[in-house]
């Protein structure tokens, strides 16, 4: 058996040809024992390779499942059940987990970890040099690795020698390494496949004899296949910028540097085969799994309580608040019912983080909510997490926490955007940099980007490259049509350059490029996180962010909060507080007046615009079809107008069934019960997973599986594959074939995007929330908005003019009233007014609008006022006078703009006011001719976004009456 120990992935960014992924598929079918994935200075890419190993592992079981289904039950499946992959269960390879450690003073070694101490050490070095290093880089010492050595075998790279000094500095450093590391240590031998090995190798026998350490035999793949040769020299030559032709000694010489199986590897290393044999005995040493990683949640208790008892303790309390009138038996069932799971699954400590940061956000009176998942759970609604009571819906606590999936729940909290950042350093605060850490992101390659790095490597012009990117959907949402789609863009589908670029792009889809930040995605431990994963700086300041996504951790099982952020959370907390301040009363998301019907009115009518979630046209198209009147009607209206359901052609079926045009049926008692609140239509995930069980017969786990193909931003959508599964499952229970076609077309549709229902209940109460204070308070609702861009999908000019179209009474920005924040001010008639603020123009920063301010006392009386009194500069004095803030001082736009130029290009001072005889210097006014409406409107528009003297289409009014529209020649 042989072990390869050292591959290259393509997370050794742009280097790499092949995902982790394909390295296991390959193993298996090539009959390997173990691999390693070893990239450089990194372990990113080790976790898909070990999902993969599992997936494997579980097709292995389903194949042997299907087996023995079709030789002990009735007749083999139909020909159109396709049987499951069919993998020799000995052959599935262990992963070992390794990096290839890339020092400034040393010789470079493949590290792999002996056990779980070895892990942690192997986290600890890579965190130190990419710690010390800016984001992506990693800077390493062999002090690091000297201080951290523990439980580590090395396997020492033979150094490329390019000067005769060369030679001798490497010895003299594999030297120092094979003293500290006696008895752990091999020296690789690997092929450079140009023709000299067989010199190679017996020179490599030396060297080990010399150093006392023996040899081992790796392949050193840089690919899977052969056949990914012209994307590796594409990568190189995107990681040089350069074109491929330019690459010269760069390129590889051949196909050879790829995953090889025993034989392959005795016909190369014919003589040596002893190191193969090594390659093999080592990894049975190698014990370590990352299966390993699990469970290191913050304990979360204390000396004076258990987690398990403060969890209970806290539940109780919130219990008494969230139902001050006493709470129903249904919620103490389900609260009791939801503590003794969570208990046997020994979770407390992952709701008491959640519940510590929720609180410290609260106190700092910070707007947040739980959403997804969690809204399903009453411990949740009761520690202050979510605001949705679970009790509204049919959701289940099983769907959050299941004891059959055996894997963490995953609670979402949504923050106030611009406040975000205060929960995350207390978090990092809290638990230190060494136990806290946000998730990565992968930014893959997909369309217009692999298009254009793909197309410089090749050579093709710039202009070659757009119109290839112009047709970006052609390509790869219509397979086979290419050749169509490249004629039509004058591009000769033939030309030998172009088909190789085309068919490159389709291969790099997906590659890794590079690492970025989660939105907000945690992982905080009980111990130190940088011996479970490396840490390394975010391009962020004061941000630090772990190597692997949230996929990865969720394969892992780990713990993971997503802080998130939303704006309307900003506007609806700043609406509260102008509420407070104005009208003496005070509000929060659970105390606002339930179920109004004002409100619901105001939905109808599709007067919407700035409301959370329903402001889009397609929404605001739908209300008035729709007709909400309960805030379950929401909760259905925001998962509703969804790419999935939309696609899945659930919309059209809903609003018949609501209005009386179709009958309302269900083709079982089972599915009535499931599809029963949203007359028969699957809307949400949890209904797609209860028609997989009840209809199609799927165990939990399947139903899981489903759902995670299900999940909203996937990147590889895989519903498909259980098409087959479900078809037949469901003709076994007695669907009629059409209707199962139906049922998994509609399931299908969620591929894309798809809601749970606890996830559009927590939406919903935003919706409601934001509606209401724009039914009641819409200058109020404005204000809060426009304070709180950039957000949502209408520009300052359109809540402007919304709001002055429900009665609010809207002043421009002032140099003598305004503040930084538009302002709720009286308007003189016992109401308020909207005062814009100076947050309105255009370069204004905050710390200028401060002292603007802070100096104003009773007034500005001239232009230089501000200059001499405020010491802003002349360009932010012309910026306000391009705004008319000047009109206070009874000055137009243009004489305010005069005198600010004249502060620009003079600057004049009291000393120099006067000339030598104490005569006043008389400068003669200059005449400035009065802006037209047209002007004055473009000028605002320019300065701040919006105009409060004219819509710019008035303007144009009398053009576009039906006796001038004939006269005049239409523009294109």
């Amino acid at each position: 058996m042989y072990a390869e120990l050292s591959i290259t992935s393509n997370f050794t960014f742009l280097t790499g040809a092949s995902h982790p992924e394909e390295y296991m598929e390959r193993a298996v079918t090539l009959g390997l024992s173990a691999i390693a994935i070893a990239d450089d200075n990194s372990v990113a890419g080790i976790v898909r390779a070990h999902t993969q190993a599992r997936e494997i592992a579980r097709k292995v079981r389903e194949r042997l499942e299907w087996e023995a289904q079709n030789t002990s039950i009735g007749p083999p499946c139909p020909d159109h059940i396709p049987k499951p992959p069919s993998y020799p269960i000995h052959a599935v390879p262990r992963l070992i987990p390794a990096a290839r450690l890339i020092f400034t003073d040393a010789p470079t070694v493949t590290a792999l970890p002996l056990n779980r101490q070895g892990w942690a050490n192997l986290c600890r070095i890579l965190s130190v040099g990419r710690l010390r290093a800016e984001k992506g880089d990693c800077i390493l010492h062999l002090s690091d690795l000297l201080e951290f050595s523990d439980d580590l075998h090395l396997l020492l790279w033979p150094q490329a020698i390019r000067s005769p000094g060369d030679a001798g500095t490497w010895r003299t450093q594999a030297q120092q390494l094979t003293h500290r590391f006696a008895g752990r240590m091999h020296l690789l031998m690997h092929p450079r496949y140009d023709g000299a090995d067989s010199e190679l190798f017996p020179l490599l026998e030396t060297d080990s004899k010399q150093f006392g350490i023996p040899t081992l035999a790796s392949a050193a793949p840089l690919m899977h296949h052969g056949t990914r040769r012209k994307l590796g020299d594409v990568l190189t030559a995107i990681r040089l910028r350069r074109k491929v032709d330019e690459l010269g000694r760069e390129a590889l010489a051949n196909g050879e540097q790829r995953l090889r199986s025993e034989p392959e590897m005795l016909r190369i290393f014919k003589g040596h085969e002893g190191a193969i044999t090594r390659a093999h005995k080592l990894s049975e040493q190698l014990t370590f799994s990352l299966d390993e990683l699990r469970y290191e949640y913050p304990s979360e208790g204390s000396e004076q309580e258990t987690p398990t008892q403060r969890l209970h303790r806290l539940a109780h309390e919130g219990l008494k608040w969230r139902y001050p009138a006493g709470a129903s038996e249904k919620a103490k069932k389900m609260l009791a019912h939801e503590l003794t799971l969570i208990g046997k699954l020994k979770y407390e400590p992952y709701f008491l983080t959640v519940r510590d940061i929720v609180h410290f956000a609260r106190s700092r009176g910070i707007l947040c909510q739980g959403r997804g998942s969690a809204a399903n759970s009453v411990v949740c609604f009761c520690l202050g997490i979510t605001e949705v009571s679970p009790e509204m819906g049919t959701m289940v606590f099983e769907r959050f926490v299941s004891e059959a999936r055996d894997e963490p729940p995953d609670i979402d909290v949504d923050f106030e955007h611009e406040r975000r950042e205060e929960v995350i350093q207390h978090i990092y605060d809290r638990y230190g940099r060494e136990r806290a850490g946000l998730c990565a992101t992968v930014i893959h390659y997909r369309g217009k980007r692999a298009i254009r790095e793909v197309g410089r490597a090749m050579g093709l012009t710039e202009d070659t490259i757009s119109a290839l990117s112009s047709q970006l959907w052609g390509f790869f949402s219509a397979s086979g049509l290419e050749a169509q789609r490249m004629r039509e863009i004058g591009l000769d589908p033939e030309d030998r350059r172009l088909k190789q670029t085309l068919m490159l792009v389709y291969e790099i889809d997906g590659f890794p490029r590079h690492l970025s930040q989660h939105v907000g995605g945690f992982i905080i431990t009980e111990g130190r996180l940088d011996e479970l994963v490396p840490i390394e700086n975010a391009t962020m300041e004061d941000r630090t962010v772990i190597c692997w996504d949230k996929d990865d951790i969720d394969s892992l099982g780990i713990l993971k909060v997503d802080v998130l952020s939303l704006g309307m959370l900003t506007c609806i907390r700043k609406a509260f507080d102008l509420i407070g301040q104005h009208h003496q009363t005070s509000y929060t998301l659970a105390t606002l007046p339930p179920e109004d019907p004002v409100v619901y009115d105001m939905l109808c009518k599709a007067d919407s615009i700035g409301v959370f979630q329903v402001e889009s046209r397609a929404q605001m198209n739908f209300l008035p079809r729709m007709r909400p009147r309960n805030f379950y009607d929401l909760v259905i209206e925001v998962a509703i107008i969804r790419p999935g359901p939309i696609q899945g052609d659930m919309v059209h079926p809903y609003i018949r069934r609501r209005n009386g045009e179709e009958e309302v049926s269900f083709p079982s008692d089972a599915l009535g019960e499931v599809l029963g609140k949203t007359l028969g239509v699957p809307l949400f995930q949890e209904q797609a997973m209860q028609i997989a069980i009840v209809g199609a017969g799927f165990t939990p786990e399947q139903a899981d599986r489903l759902r995670r193909s299900l999940a909203t931003f996937k990147k590889h959508g895989n519903v498909s594959e259980f098409r087959a599964l479900f078809l037949r499952g469901m003709k076994r229970n007695g669907y009629e074939q059409d209707f199962a076609e139906r049922c998994f077309s509609q399931i299908e549709g969620f591929g894309s995007y798809g809601f749970p229902e606890s996830h559009a209940a927590s939406f919903a109460l935003l919706v409601y929330a934001s509606a209401w204070i724009k039914c009641h308070h819409p200058g109020i609702f404005a204000c809060a908005l426009l304070n709180s861009q950039p957000m949502g999908f209408y520009a300052p000019a359109q809540i402007v003019r919304d709001a002055r179209e429900h009665g609010v009474q809207v002043r421009p920005v002032c140099i003598n009233a305004s503040f930084w924040d538009n302002v709720m001010e009286p308007d003189g008639h016992g109401g308020l007014a909207l005062r814009l603020g100076f947050r309105q123009i255009k370069g204004l920063s905050e710390e200028d609008a401060s002292w603007l301010t802070a100096a104003r006392g009773n007034g500005y009386h001239q232009v230089d006022d501000v200059w001499r009194r405020a010491g802003l500069g002349p360009s932010v004095i012309e910026r306000l006078a391009e705004a008319d803030a000047f009109t206070a001082c009874d000055l137009t736009r243009r004489e305010a703009l005069w005198q600010a130029k004249a502060i620009a290009t003079a600057k004049p001072l009291p000393l120099f006011s006067q000339d030598l005889e104490g005569e006043a210097l008389d400068e003669p006014e200059a005449y400035l001719p009065q802006m037209t409406l047209g002007e004055q409107v473009v000028e605002d528009y320019v300065a701040t976004r919006l105009s409060l003297k004219a819509h710019p289409v008035a303007l144009l009014r009398h053009l576009l009456t039906p006796d001038q529209r004939d006269k005049t020649t239409p523009v294109a």
